[in-house]
């Protein structure tokens, strides 16, 4: 597929760009008197890929169900592709797809029936049909498989045609909710190749992750959320550059030895957002040079059992943004 042609998954579009297609302000959903998503504001342009990124209970799911059009908002303000869902509901889920967490496919029926079905839903034609499930089958590599009951599928076959079905109705907006949770490296990273090239046909992508690299990926931007508010916006390089170091040391010493070596270290570093953070079973370093920072270790008598230098990563801005302790 050439990343310029934008016609070989998605259909016609309702003429060019005239700005983001959805628009939040003061969005905020409440259920009684808790507030899971508390006046948030976000735009979603054409063609990128944009992510919510929080811990259980930050408001994601909620967003999300609003976006969709199958929770109504308490306040504020929300437009999707111009429209209000409260007023415009089935016409905005008309122009989206939808990938759920969990499967809905029906494990009786084929793959080729699964996604025959569920054009029908849309009212295609039996006509219309034929070529697009052919096209989908080879989008999501499930061609040889067309035949084939889905019960016994694999979990990443589940999970592509899942994709598959929700690109039936030619979607604008695709909704990904933990796209490739459960599957294993080797299948995600095939889904992941899969939804880059809907990205190339120009299909925007609003997902939710609990996988950092995922989201470093996919994601041309981002949010982070937690309590119900978003706590920061940006690309995730530029995320990265803000809340982080250019690299981390991690340093596992003897039992317990962490917080003296902490200590110590601590006081050596002078950098910009230089800081040692302590855990039960490692101190991690997050400096500008790594290799240099466990020169200084040794330099102050320092032993670890053992150290690696490594990049910062998605993961340590979103832990300091969001804390390391669970939420059920």
């Amino acid at each position: 597929m050439e990343a310029t042609d934008t016609r070989d998954i998605t259909g016609s579009w309702d003429g060019p760009s005239t700005g983001p297609l959805i628009v939040a302000r003061g969005l905020t959903k409440r259920f009684g008197s808790f507030v899971a998503v508390d006046a948030v504001d976000f735009e979603v342009e054409r063609g990128e890929a944009f992510g919510f990124l929080g811990p259980n209970g930050a408001g994601k799911s909620s967003t999300m169900r609003m976006i969709g059009c199958v929770a109504p908002i308490t306040s504020g303000t929300l437009r999707i592709l111009g429209m209000d869902p409260s007023a415009d509901g089935p016409r905005i889920r008309s122009r989206l797809g939808v990938v759920p967490q969990l499967d809905t496919l029906d494990l009786e029926m084929t793959v080729r029936e699964n996604l025959y079905i569920y054009g029908r839903y849309f009212g295609m034609s039996r006509a219309a049909l034929q070529p697009k499930v052919d096209e989908l089958l080879d989008f999501a590599q499930l061609t040889d498989r067309a035949k084939s009951k889905v019960e016994p599928l694999s979990g990443g076959m589940k999970r592509r045609l899942t994709i598959a079905s929700s690109l039936i109705n030619d979607p604008e907006i695709l909704l990904l909710d933990e796209p490739t949770t459960g599957l294993d490296p080797q299948a995600r990273h095939v889904l992941w190749d899969r939804l880059y090239r809907l990205k190339q046909q120009g299909v925007t992508l609003v997902l939710t992750t609990h996988y950092m690299d995922e989201a470093e990926q996919l994601c041309d931007r981002l949010v982070v959320m937690d309590g119900g508010r978003i706590v920061a916006e940006g690309s995730p390089r530029g995320l990265i550059a803000e809340h982080s170091t250019r690299e981390v040391a991690e340093l596992r010493f003897p039992p317990g030895a962490n917080g003296d070596a902490a200590t110590r270290l601590a006081a050596v570093l002078t950098g910009e957002r230089e800081r040692v953070e302590e855990l039960p079973d490692r101190v991690l370093l997050y400096v500008a040079d790594g290799e240099a920072a466990l020169g200084q270790a040794h330099e102050l008598g320092l032993s670890p059992v053992s150290s690696l230098v490594r990049r910062s990563t998605l993961e340590d801005v979103f832990l300091r943004l969001t804390g390391r302790s669970l939420v059920d």
